[in-house]
């Protein structure tokens, strides 16, 4: 957002208009148009630390170098070295239907190509805003001249990228990151959002820290991905969160629990049924050295689970009471032996 308003702010004082082919006013649309996408695709590539860290602060040393390289140039009326930034490589008669110099077409081709990468392998909110916020930009430069247009297309970036930076940081709120469920912030705002009946259920992967000292943290996280992978696919109208841990929580709006049984004990017998096949992370290892590292590379594990359910009634009105009773009941499916569902 900070060089997209400084782009704006700097061609609106140096280059209002359609600037002449040469001078201060050229030098600047044509820096802003070559910079400006390769700074927003490489700051879509690296992750944001904040402004007040380390690495922030070597961040906007780096956007102020680029004003400064410019400010100079300009100053020092080094036209030489801003011929440069309109320098024709090669002779293709499209891109003279562009307004913008051949350094600042290939910065822009560049800059979507990286971009759309991104998006393509992440396919996260930040990776959509920075791609549609070069898409405005590319718009406001290729006009050819600078003008209140301008600033709006400059703007409508700026607030792509505010805009996908709220609903970023609002996913990593309420939506667990390992397993893809739904976090436990999501899940109190669910429970408040409940009326009338429902029936919570508390599921635990039985002997799970046992398994994830046995075998490492990331198989555990494996674990715990095909765990939540089974939730995801609970029926009967449940809506499945990860609470915590190696614990997990399905709400049922609407439903006793007794009516929950079947659908939770299907969910049991699906994560019992679905044999979890060892791997190790660093496939760069010889086969040798990984069955040396996790013991029994391939090897066929089962993983099961243990749930409680409890329903709101008389006693239990609230959904801090439900969770209790729910948990409550957990505790006594693991204390009658495990992999069993209890209400």
């Amino acid at each position: 957002i900070i060089i997209v308003v400084l782009a704006d702010r700097t061609l609106a004082y140096f280059a209002p208009g359609s600037p002449v082919s040469h001078g201060v006013g050229r030098t600047v649309l044509s820096a802003v148009a070559l910079l400006l996408p390769l700074n927003l695709a490489l700051f879509s590539i690296v992750k944001e630390r904040g402004i007040l860290t380390l690495r922030g602060i070597g961040r906007l040393f780096l956007i102020l170098s680029q004003v400064a390289g410019v400010f100079l140039i300009c100053k020092f009326q080094r036209w030489d070295l801003a011929d440069f930034l309109q320098l024709q490589f090669i002779d293709l008669p499209f891109l003279s239907i562009i307004p913008l110099a051949q350094p600042a077409v290939f910065a822009f081709s560049l800059s979507f190509l990286l971009i759309t990468f991104q998006f393509v392998r992440r396919r996260g909110t930040l990776e959509s805003g920075f791609f549609w916020a070069l898409i405005s930009v590319f718009f406001a430069l290729v006009m050819g001249t600078v003008g209140p247009v301008t600033t709006v297309y400059f703007a409508a970036a700026g607030l792509v990228l505010v805009i996908s930076g709220i609903e970023s940081s609002h996913g990593m709120a309420f939506k667990d990151e390992l397993t893809g469920l739904p976090a436990r912030r999501a899940l109190d705002e669910a429970l408040l959002k409940l009326a009338g009946a429902y029936t919570v259920a508390m599921l635990d992967i039985d002997h799970f820290k046992k398994f994830n000292d046995k075998y490492g943290h990331y198989v555990g996280d494996q674990v715990l991905r095909m765990v939540s992978a089974r939730l995801a696919e609970v029926a009967g109208g449940g809506k499945p969160f990860r609470y915590g841990g190696e614990e997990f929580a399905v709400i049922f709006p609407g439903k006793a629990a007794d009516e929950t049984m079947p659908y939770l004990e299907r969910l049991r017998k699906a994560v019992g049924e679905s044999d979890f096949v060892l791997r190790n992370r660093d496939r760069r290892r010889s086969q040798t050295e990984r069955r040396e590292k996790l013991g029994r590379i391939g090897k066929k594990v089962s993983v099961t689970i243990s749930i409680g359910a409890a329903e709101r009634n008389g006693l239990d009105t609230t959904p801090q009471q439900v969770i209790k009773a729910a948990d409550k009941a957990l505790y006594r499916a693991k204390k009658a032996g495990r992999n069993r569902v209890t209400a």
